[in-house]
């Protein structure tokens, strides 16, 4: 839990909002299935945050749970917090070293690969472009620059569309986005590596999985169901067998 920091009013409304997310919940963890447009953090310009929500699950003392790993905010999907520091510390050194295994669901447009599955692995820098930051690929001794590799499958295909399942193996920003747009087929609805709203009016990459280990000793998996706008989109492309 988050100790000595004054707990964020949230409305009856954010509070019921929050709880209707929650896919799983035990004594170590709060699990949710985020919904796109919904900030992990408060920044700038952000009014409401899933960080913020956790105001919910506060107890008398304030304390509340800490998430533990981040999102995009155009991403939807599964999302973990842990009640208590020890639990944190565990799981966010799970994520740090690469013990936890993600899978994501994205929706691409563009010239698929002719494989049905492979790897991209192509280091990528952080850059500055208009005051927003973004990812482009760079050579491995660049300045700045971080191994990233994604494991990824074609699902389903139709013409210039495909379903893909991503498995990253690093955790890099935007690195999912950023390998698929190197694939030559990036995420409808990605403002940022591909056509924006031309192709859907939202990112269209979702969490679908988590594998990780659990506080208590075992090996542990949590799930999320696309959103209804994201079958929607997959139907409309001809992609439904693939979900």
């Amino acid at each position: 839990m988050t100790r000595n920091r004054s707990v964020p009013e949230i409305s009856p409304q954010e509070a019921a909002a929050v709880r209707g997310m929650v896919i799983h919940e035990d004594n170590s963890l709060i699990a949710f299935n985020k919904p796109a447009g919904l900030a992990v953090q408060a920044g700038s310009g952000v009014a409401q945050s899933l960080d913020t929500m956790m105001g919910a699950f506060a107890k008398s003392n304030g304390k509340r749970p800490r998430l533990v790993h981040r999102l995009d905010q155009g991403t939807s999907g599964v999302i973990v917090a842990a009640k208590t520091q020890p639990v944190a510390a565990m799981l966010s050194a799970a994520f740090a070293g690469r013990d936890v295994k993600k899978t994501y669901l994205a929706l691409v447009k563009g010239r698929l690969p002719t494989a049905e599955a492979g790897v991209a692995d192509a280091a990528l820098v952080k850059v500055e472009e208009g005051g927003k930051s973004r990812m482009i690929l760079a050579r491995p001794d660049r300045k700045g620059a971080q191994a990233a590799r994604t494991g990824w499958r074609v699902l389903a295909r139709q013409g210039e569309f495909g379903l893909m399942e991503m498995t990253p193996e690093t955790g890099r920003m935007h690195q999912i986005r950023v390998h698929l747009m190197s694939l030559g087929c990036p995420i409808l609805g990605d403002a940022l590596y591909g056509e924006g709203q031309a192709t859907a009016p939202r990112l269209m990459l979702h969490a679908a999985k988590l594998e990780l280990p659990h506080p208590e000793g075992k090996a542990f998996t949590l799930s999320a169901p696309v959103p209804e706008d994201f079958r929607a989109a997959a139907e409309a492309a001809g992609l439904q067998a693939g979900l």
